[in-house]
């Protein structure tokens, strides 16, 4: 089928993305789903800096590709195999799949899957090397999602339904920044009530993460950026106390639990030091790969300090989504306060530039008329 979507070509123009254009608006050729693949109708999918670090080569991918890993949709068609979910469901989509065969897979979220992982990296579906073209050239897969565009094709290890009631952009947050963000609170960090926490970076991510843990009702709740808009932000979400960066090192701030969720080699400094004896630094954002820290072992050894990295935040996304939405449906997780704009597919450059810039915290492109059937 004839399908509309967002592709990179290349990931070497200059800023800014809204002059130099690296994503451009297509027609391409979807295939139909194979055995175990569905066909999705997409209905909203959110801008996340792992669609950023594509963007700005920060994160080697093959190109061409069709980007967007956090989305949400209807179930259109369903492959011969496919039998947990019906034409009609609506379905979030999680950007690693689980293959359940494999070491890692038994390993209950604390690894990505060995399967997944090689698929992704490749720019394929779990199954199959793609279903995308453009003009009869090969177009790859982003996380096996490619959810800037009107439809997909996805592996049903990728798909998590859920209820009609849940919206569309709520849908597809659980995806991503809830499943990163809220696992790292829940599925890492696993703090008691009388614990405290810190997050450190409030994107999407961040966000998620102070949402879940002021959800399950800590005490103390720190939140740390470097602009003032999200400080005020995250007070609104639930945070008992907010600093800058340089406001934690110099008045000595530290916490039990500290969540750095800003891939930077900084933040990462800021939430190590800001880690109280004792206490455990977790690592959810992605820095570039040449990215490198400097730590003291004494520190380590001498506070009985912990480092742990989260990767999607520990997550089986078909055992956890359906906690987030249960948390979402009782009121105790407004997952919708985290989307900063609403966008069209084609105002994916401008969204690019505010995300670099730190200005937004989740942009949800809302797919309307444009994604009935071509």
């Amino acid at each position: 089928m004839r399908i509309r979507g967002a592709v990179l070509d290349d990931a070497d123009r200059p800023r800014p993305f809204a002059s130099s254009r690296p994503l451009g608006v297509y027609d391409l050729e979807l295939d139909e789903p194979g055995p175990t693949e569905v066909l999705v109708r997409i209905e909203a999918a959110g801008v996340c800096h792992s669609d950023l670090s594509v963007v700005d080569g920060s994160r080697s991918r093959p190109l061409p590709m069709l980007l967007g890993h956090e989305a949400a949709g209807i179930v259109v068609a369903l492959g011969g195999q496919v039998d947990e979910l019906a034409v009609g469901d609506r379905v979030v989509m999680s950007f690693l799949p689980r293959c359940e065969r494999c070491a890692a897979c038994a390993r209950g979220g604390r690894l990505p899957c060995t399967e997944g992982t090689r698929a992704n990296t490749a720019g394929e579906l779990l199954h199959h090397p793609g279903r995308l073209t453009r003009a009869g050239t090969p177009v790859r897969h982003h996380l096996g999602v490619s959810g800037f565009a009107t439809h997909a094709v996805i592996d049903q290890a990728s798909l998590v339904a859920v209820g009609a009631d849940v919206p569309p952009e709520v849908a597809a947050l659980f995806g991503c920044a809830v499943l990163t963000g809220g696992g790292a609170v829940l599925n890492v960090a696993a703090p008691g009530p009388a614990d405290d926490l810190m997050v450190v970076g409030l994107g999407g991510v961040g966000m998620a993460a102070l949402l879940t843990a002021n959800a399950i009702g800590l005490r103390r709740i720190v939140a740390v950026d470097r602009l003032p808009a999200k400080l005020t932000a995250a007070r609104e979400l639930g945070a008992t106390e907010v600093y800058t960066p340089e406001q934690v090192a110099a008045e000595g701030i530290r916490a039990c639990y500290v969540l750095e969720c800003a891939g930077h080699p900084a933040a990462f400094g800021t939430a190590f030091a800001a880690t109280a004896p004792g206490g455990t630094t977790i690592t959810v954002g992605l820095p570039a790969p040449t990215a490198t820290v400097a730590l003291s072992p004494l520190t380590l050894t001498a506070e009985a300090r912990t480092v742990v990295g989260s990767y999607l935040g520990s997550s089986v996304p078909a055992r956890d989504i359906p906690r987030y939405e249960q948390m979402w449906r009782s009121g105790r997780l407004p997952v919708e306060k985290l989307i900063s704009a609403r966008i069209g597919l084609d105002d994916l450059n401008e969204a690019m530039d505010r995300l670099a810039d730190g200005t937004a915290v989740r942009q949800v492109i809302m797919f309307g008329a444009e994604t009935a059937d071509r």
